[in-house]
C-alpha cells in the first residue's frame, strides 16, 4: 500500500502490465494482465498528428484534436478525411497549438462546443478558450470567452484541461508559461485553475471576486502545468494533477481559493543543479499534494472509471504517462491514494489523454507524430 504523500519510485514494487515490447509496438493479440483485470488494447484509428484531446459525440462519431491546429472526426473507426473547419486562430509550437475540447452539457440542443489552444496577441502568446457551435462539420458563431493574461513568446507550460462540472461552470487548468513567479501572483492567470460561466462571464462565488489585486477568474493558485483534470463521480470533488519539474508530479483534490505552493514549494529539483526547488516541500497556507511522483511519470489525461465493462477497477483513477507510456491505475479511498499499479509500461508510446466512453470502454491517445486512438477491451 502507499500511503497518502508517500515517495513513488519509478521501480518501487509496483505491478507492470506483462506483454511489454521491446521494440515497434504491442498489437491487438497481446494480452496485459493487471491487477485486477485482463484486457487488450485495439487500435482504433492512427496517423493522427500529436494528437491531444478526445471528446465522444451523442452521434457515436468522436472528435480529436491534434495539437498542430486540426480538429478531425473519426466516424465509424476511420478519420475523416476533411477537418472541421471554421476553428479559431490557432498558434502552434512548441508546447502549444490545438489543446482540449469538451462539449457544452446542453451539446444535443445546442451544438456547442468548446476548445483551449495557444493564440498570439500582444506580448506573445497564451491560452485561450472559444466556443461554437458544431454543424455540418462547420464550427459556426465563433466565440473567444477567455484570454490568459500576460502573453510571453516561450513555447512552455500552456495547460490546458476543460472540464464542464456539474455546477453547471467551466473550468480549464493553466500553465505557468514557464514564468515560475506568476503562479503566486493572482493578479496575473498563467499558473491556475480558472472558473468561468459558459459565456465566460465570472460566477460571482469565484473566491477572489472583489480582490482589486486578483484576477477574478482564478479558483486555485501555485499550480505549474496541469493537464489532467476530472470530476468524481460520487463526491462531486474535482482532481487535478500537474507536471511537476525533474520529479514532483502532483495529484491534488481542488480546494476553491487553495495555494498549491508552486514555485515556492515542490518535491522536484531543479534540471540542471539537481538542488530542491524554492524553500522545500512544505510552508503553512500551502497545500500538499493528494500523491506525488519521483521520479517525473509526466502526467497527462486523467478519469474516474465507473463502466461495467471492468468491474474490478470501478472508482478507480486512471492517468496517462508521457514520460514512460505507461497507464497508471490509482485506488482511490476517503480523497487519499491507497495502492497504485502502473500499467502498458512504453507497449504504445507516450500517453496523453485517458477517457472512458460511453460504452463502458477507456479510450487512449498517444502523443506521436504517427498518433493513435486506443481503446482498452477485457479478455474474459
Amino acid at each position: 500500500m502507499l500511503s497518502v504523500r508517500s515517495r513513488v519510485r519509478q521501480f518501487s514494487g509496483l505491478f507492470l502490465c506483462l506483454g511489454v515490447m521491446s521494440s515497434g509496438w504491442a498489437d491487438s493479440a497481446t494480452v496485459f494482465e493487471s491487477q485486477r483485470a485482463s484486457f487488450r488494447v485495439v487500435t482504433l484509428a492512427s496517423g493522427l498528428e500529436h494528437p491531444w484531446a478526445l471528446a465522444f459525440l451523442p452521434s457515436g462519431d468522436m472528435l480529436v484534436t491534434e495539437r498542430p491546429g486540426t480538429l478531425r472526426v473519426i466516424h465509424d473507426g476511420q478519420v475523416l478525411e476533411s477537418p472541421v473547419t471554421g476553428l479559431p486562430e490557432v498558434s502552434a509550437g512548441g508546447q502549444g497549438g490545438l489543446l482540449d475540447v469538451v462539449l457544452d452539457p446542453a451539446f444535443v440542443s445546442n451544438r456547442r462546443l468548446c476548445l483551449s489552444y495557444a493564440a498570439s496577441g500582444k506580448g506573445g502568446r497564451g491560452t485561450e478558450i472559444a466556443c461554437g457551435e458544431l454543424r455540418d462539420n462547420h464550427l459556426r458563431n465563433v466565440e473567444v470567452i477567455f484570454q490568459a493574461l500576460p502573453k510571453n513568446r516561450t513555447g512552455r507550460h500552456f495547460g490546458s484541461r476543460l472540464l464542464f462540472a456539474t455546477d453547471g461552470y467551466l473550468y480549464a487548468t493553466l500553465g505557468d508559461r514557464a514564468k515560475r513567479a506568476q503562479a503566486q501572483d493572482r493578479s496575473t492567470h498563467p499558473g491556475s485553475l480558472v472558473r468561468i460561466a459558459p459565456d465566460g462571464s465570472i460566477p460571482l462565488d469565484n473566491p477572489f471576486v472583489g480582490d482589486p489585486l486578483s484576477q477574478p477568474q482564478i479558483y486555485t493558485y501555485g499550480n505549474r502545468n496541469p493537464q489532467g483534470l476530472v470530476q468524481h463521480p460520487t463526491t462531486g470533488e474535482m482532481w487535478m494533477h500537474e507536471h511537476g519539474p525533474r520529479g514532483g508530479d502532483e495529484l491534488n483534490r481542488v480546494i476553491a481559493g487553495a495555494n498549491y505552493g508552486w514555485p515556492v514549494i515542490s518535491y522536484g529539483k531543479e534540471y540542471f543543479s539537481l538542488a530542491p526547488v524554492g524553500e522545500g516541500t512544505h510552508k503553512a497556507g500551502m497545500r500538499q499534494p493528494v500523491h506525488y511522483w519521483v521520479p517525473s511519470i509526466a502526467p497527462s489525461g486523467m478519469t474516474f472509471y465507473t463502466g461495467q465493462r471492468f468491474p474490478g477497477w470501478q472508482g478507480d483513477l486512471f492517468v496517462g504517462s508521457l514520460k514512460f507510456g505507461q497507464l497508471v491505475r490509482l485506488e482511490v479511498a476517503g480523497g487519499q491514494v491507497v495502492h497504485e499499479e502502473r500499467m502498458l509500461n512504453g507497449a504504445f508510446g507516450r500517453i496523453r489523454d485517458v477517457r472512458q466512453g460511453p460504452d463502458g470502454l477507456l479510450y487512449l491517445l498517444t502523443d506521436e507524430g504517427n498518433g493513435r486512438l486506443l481503446r482498452l477491451e477485457p479478455v474474459d
